[in-house]
C-alpha cells in the first residue's frame, strides 16, 4: 500500500529532517567508508547532488505491506556474494527479492552486500546476533558507541534494509534466551537501538520483531517481550515444518499468529522456515505456499537454504523442489523491491 502513514517517531525524524535540509540543503551526515550513498530517487550512476531528494531518508513505508509476497531465501555467501542467489535463481526458477543474512553483534555493516543485492533486486534482512554480549549490557548503553557507528553507515548507505535483533529470544537455546535475559532487558535493549538508530537518522530500516513459534516453548508469554508498535515494523516468524508433528499451516504457526494478535496487527513474514527432508516436504512446501497466500496479513517468507542440524535445502529432495518451483513462479510472490506496487 502506498500511501500510509508513518509510524509516530519515524513521521517525527521524517520531519524534523525535512525541516533542517530545507534551511541547509546539506548532508545530515558525511561518510565514514568512503562510499557514495544511493539516495532514493537518484537512478544509477548519476550525481546524487543533482537531485533535491539524495540527502533524504530512504522511504521504506512502500516496502512494508507490498500488494504481492516477498519471495525470500537465506542462501550460503549471500550477500557478500550474490553467486549462491544465481544458483538458487536457476534451481527455484525465480529470484529472491528478500535475503536474509546474519552478522554478529560487533560485525561492521556489510554496505557493499546490500548494495550489490539492491542492484540485483533484492531487500536485505539482517538477523543481528548478540552471541557475545549480554542484552543488559547492551540494554545500558555499553555498545553505544558500536550501535552509533552502525547506524551512520547504514544512514550513509541510504537504501532499505531489514534488521532484526536477537531473534529467538523465547527459546532456551539462544545464548540471549530464556536463560540468560529478562522481558524487560530484551525491550530496553531493543529500544535502545531503535533509538540510536533515529538519532541517527536511519528511518532507512525496516525493523522486525521475531520470535521463535511457541509450539516448542508453549509456557514463555510473548507479550512481555514485545517492544511496543512504535519501535517495530514488521512481525518476523521463525518456525519449522518438521517430521512427527502436524504440518497443517495453522498448526505450525496458528499458535503464535493468535496470541500476537492480541497485542499488535503488524505485518507478519516467515522470517525463517523450510521443512524437513523426507516423504512429507512436498507436502509441506504446498502448505508453506497456500497458507502466506491465503493471510493478507502475512507478507512473504524466507527460505532457510541451508543444512543445520538438518538438510534444509530445497535440492536435498528433487520432488520437492520440483513443487516448490512450480508454486513459485506463481505471480504473487515475487516483486521489484525497486518499484512496489
Amino acid at each position: 500500500m502506498l500511501v500510509k502513514r508513518f509510524f509516530g517517531m519515524r513521521a517525527l525524524l521524517a520531519l524534523c529532517l525535512l525541516t533542517v535540509l530545507a534551511l541547509t540543503g546539506c548532508s545530515l551526515l558525511g561518510s565514514d567508508d568512503g562510499s557514495s550513498g544511493t539516495g532514493h530517487g537518484t537512478s544509477g550512476g548519476a550525481d546524487p547532488s543533482a537531485s533535491a531528494d539524495a540527502d533524504l531518508p530512504y522511504d521504506v513505508v512502500p516496502l512494508l505491506k507490498p500488494a504481492k509476497k516477498y519471495f525470500g531465501a537465506a542462501v550460503a555467501g549471500a550477500p557478500t556474494s550474490m553467486k549462491s542467489v544465481d544458483a538458487y535463481t536457476e534451481m527455484v526458477g525465480k529470484r529472491p527479492n528478500l535475503i536474509e543474512y546474519y552478522a554478529g553483534w560487533g560485525d561492521g555493516f556489510d554496505a557493499s552486500g546490500v548494495r550489490r543485492a539492491w542492484a540485483e533486486g533484492a531487500l536485505t534482512l539482517m538477523s543481528w546476533e548478540p552471541f557475545d554480549t549480554p542484552i543488559a549490557d547492551i540494554a545500558a548503553g555499553k555498545s553505544e558507541a558500536y550501535i552509533k557507528k552502525y547506524a551512520t553507515a547504514v544512514r550513509k548507505l541510504n537504501l532499505p534494509v531489514v534488521i532484526d535483533f536477537a531473534d529467538e529470544f523465547n527459546g532456551h537455546w539462544e545464548k540471549w534466551g530464556t536463560q540468560s535475559t529478562t522481558p524487560a532487558q530484551y525491550v530496553a535493549a531493543w529500544r535502545h537501538i531503535h533509538k540510536t538508530f533515529l538519532d541517527a537518522g536511519a528511518s532507512n530500516v525496516i525493523w522486525a520483531w521475531a520470535p521463535n513459534i511457541v509450539n516448542p516453548v508453549p509456557d514463555v508469554r510473548l507479550k512481555p517481550y514485545y517492544p511496543g508498535d512504535a519501535y517495530v515494523d514488521w512481525i518476523g516468524l521463525v518456525g519449522y515444518f518438521t517430521t512427527g508433528e502436524d504440518n497443517a499451516f495453522d498448526s505450525v504457526f496458528g499458535p503464535t499468529r493468535k496470541q500476537i494478535r492480541t497485542f499488535s496487527k503488524k505485518p507478519m513474514l516467515l522470517l525463517e522456515t523450510a521443512a524437513m527432508p523426507g516423504e512429507r516436504r512436498r507436502a509441506d512446501v504446498r502448505n508453506l505456499f497456500a497458507g502466506v497466500e491465503d493471510d493478507d496479513d502475512m507478507i512473504g517468507f524466507i527460505w532457510f537454504n541451508h543444512r543445520k542440524r538438518a538438510d534444509w535445502r530445497l535440492e536435498a529432495s528433487p520432488l520437492a523442489l520440483k513443487e516448490f518451483k512450480r508454486l513459485a513462479a506463481d505471480d504473487r510472490f515475487g516483486f521489484d523491491v525497486r518499484k512496489p506496487a
